[in-house]
């Protein structure tokens, strides 16, 4: 059901007015009209105003109290599930479901070598911080040569994950962040497109690697848009081996794929634990 109060659009709202709209979420709250890109900063704002909680925890940082959470939590769902390609819907579900989650990633993380290196160190994946040139000009077949192929073929960019903001701990708010940003990189060692059928598969291998509930609802829930045969294949042949890998693989935020650019595809695949993609064409 959808509640419209006289409240105006997302993209029709001058910002310094959105603060004042948002301490009345509850009573206009539309699951379909979340606001996007630069709204999104004022919508945020405004759902501090007045809550009472602790300031920031980190740049960015929204406190949000158990209710506040639990809206959020239900519009993005709703509105990731209308259009998957809400990017931001989908980091605001994964940050407002996933404490318990996180917080397990995070244990893997300190408990294992590599992984606590990269807690301590936090590196970030980024245009700024690759090697653009050098990554290009590596042989085929080694980890950051299709990584590039990966980010050209789809046009897409690392720079476009969105900043946590909903993690009240500032050291679970960077394993979101790491998650988003080394997100690609699983699309590169899976082999898998960035189209619907593609990115169900990925999910269901995340879902199962780091038990966040948003991997699970998109896993459960994406394949809704896919035509009949592609239902038949993900089913048949897809989801069973992304299940598989992902119960036999290493915890994929304990790699430190930055020191693994020249390193052949199948031999990190290997080292990880995934098994070799399906012949599939998708």
């Amino acid at each position: 059901m959808r509640f419209r109060p006289q409240c105006a659009s997302w993209n029709t709202v001058p910002r310094q007015q959105g603060a004042e709209l948002c301490r009345k979420a509850a009573r206009c709250f539309d699951p379909f009209a979340l606001p996007s890109g630069a709204d999104m900063a004022a919508w945020c704002a405004g759902l501090l105003r007045g809550s009472g909680l602790a300031g920031p925890l980190y740049p960015g940082h929204v406190p949000t109290s158990p209710l506040q959470k639990a809206l959020l939590a239900a519009g993005s769902a709703f509105a990731a599930l209308r259009d998957p390609y809400r990017h931001d819907m989908v980091a605001v579900l994964g940050e407002t479901t996933g404490s318990l989650a996180l917080q397990r990633l995070r244990d893997k993380m300190r408990h294992d070598a590599e992984g606590y290196q990269i807690l301590r160190e936090r590196p970030r994946i980024r245009l700024s911080t690759l090697d653009v040139a050098g990554l290009r000009g590596l042989p085929d077949g080694t980890f950051g040569r299709e990584y590039m192929r990966f980010l050209e073929d789809n046009r897409v960019s690392p720079d476009t994950r969105m900043p946590a903001k909903f993690v009240d701990d500032e050291e679970l708010a960077y394993v979101i962040q790491r998650y988003r940003e080394v997100h690609d990189l699983m699309h590169t060692l899976l082999g898998m497109p960035t189209n619907m059928l593609g990115e169900v598969v990925v999910k269901w291998f995340e879902a199962v690697q780091t038990g966040l509930p948003m991997c699970a609802l998109g896993a459960v829930f994406g394949p809704i848009r896919l035509k009949a045969w592609k239902l038949q294949v993900l089913t048949t042949e897809l989801i069973p081996w992304a299940v598989q890998s992902g119960l036999r693989a290493n915890c994929i935020l304990n790699i430190y794929y930055e020191r693994r650019w020249e390193q052949m595809v199948e031999s990190l695949r290997e080292e990880i634990g995934i098994l070799p993609p399906p012949s599939i064409r998708l």
